[in-house]
């Protein structure tokens, strides 16, 4: 009798996928030892610092952080606040920590990754208090809604779900009271990369229809039908990842179109070496004597294979569409 299969294609797929969560936080997590930037909160998700990572990989996360974190400030001031985030494939990310320290806090900040993930960050959340601290003082009654997979409180929620499950997706964002009539900032950081073309389109879509004052912004992978895109791809296929809508990374337009398509009304995207030229030039100036990098050749090669793509539907006439580097 033939011997039943117990993990499919898709299970081993997902699972790689989930490991890139730990990827990013091990590579925060030796970046912020280093002085690139400061993260209080990456420490108590990745106790070790871990094996030493390449200067131009250290410089890549900064770019990558600095960007980010650039535009979302700016969102938060344009709204004063008056908004809600939704961070979409959120992983170990420290944003909400951040916020709630700078006191840049949006009236909730949701994030969502898959069950499994979102049962180790509620982990570590539980057992942490200069994790759970913040959100007990930011929360107006005695208990927070918590179970493994989901944690609510009034200004911080996690939920587990796939991305791809897009019924289920939508129905706990209603059950935990996301208010589409409240400016809404969308984040994705190598996320949309792993789902179908058709499964990140409808996702794309349902956030332009259901959201009139909204940004999506959107890090990942560009340029890659050169011979670097080929060999990032087949490295990460090596670890049974599939980037299953590398399709949308051909190019900065292509990257833009997939908002455009789905009815956003401003689109701009900047390839992350042209976003690192950007950033203010005296700390880049100080972050770049932290190391010696021997091949910039090869930063310039990494930093013009991805990029930030932000969207924008201004129906409050916030300025949104004034946001950027």
């Amino acid at each position: 009798m033939a011997s039943k299969q117990l993990f499919t294609d898709s299970d081993i797929a997902d699972e790689a996928v989930r490991a890139t969560c730990d990827d990013a936080s091990i590579c925060k997590r030796f970046a912020t030892s280093k002085g690139y930037w400061t993260d209080l909160y990456v420490q108590y998700f990745v106790r070790q610092v871990g094996e030493r990572k390449a200067p131009e990989i250290n410089r890549g996360y900064y770019g990558r952080v600095k960007g980010m974190n650039l535009l979302i400030d700016a969102f938060l001031k344009k709204t004063q606040c008056d908004c809600q985030v939704v961070n979409l494939g959120a992983g170990l990310d420290t944003t909400f920590w951040r916020l709630k320290v700078e006191n840049i806090m949006p009236k909730k900040f949701f994030e969502v990754d898959f069950p499994m993930i979102v049962a180790r960050k509620i982990h570590h959340i539980k057992t942490k208090p200069p994790l759970s601290k913040p959100l007990i003082e930011t929360h107006s009654t005695d208990s927070l809604l918590l179970d493994c997979h989901s944690l609510d409180s009034d200004r911080y929620c996690i939920i587990g779900a796939d991305l791809r499950d897009f019924p289920t997706l939508e129905e706990k964002l209603k059950k935990f009271q996301i208010n589409p009539e409240l400016p809404t900032l969308f984040l994705s950081e190598c996320v949309l990369v792993y789902m179908t073309t058709e499964q990140s389109s409808k996702l794309v879509h349902w956030v332009a229809d259901t959201f009139p004052t909204a940004m999506f912004i959107n890090y990942e992978q560009v340029n890659m039908n050169d011979r670097f895109g080929e060999i990032m791809i087949e490295n990460l296929q090596r670890r049974q990842c599939n980037l299953a809508g590398v399709d949308l990374c051909q190019s900065l337009d292509s990257q833009k179109e997939r908002f455009l398509s789905a009815g956003w009304k401003s689109v701009n995207a900047l390839d992350m070496m042209t976003v690192y030229s950007m950033l203010p030039q005296e700390d880049v100036a100080r972050i770049e004597r932290l190391e010696f990098l021997d091949e910039k050749e090869l930063l310039q090669q990494l930093l013009q294979h991805y990029c930030i793509c932000w969207a924008v539907k201004d129906k409050l006439n916030l300025g949104l569409s004034q946001i950027g580097f």
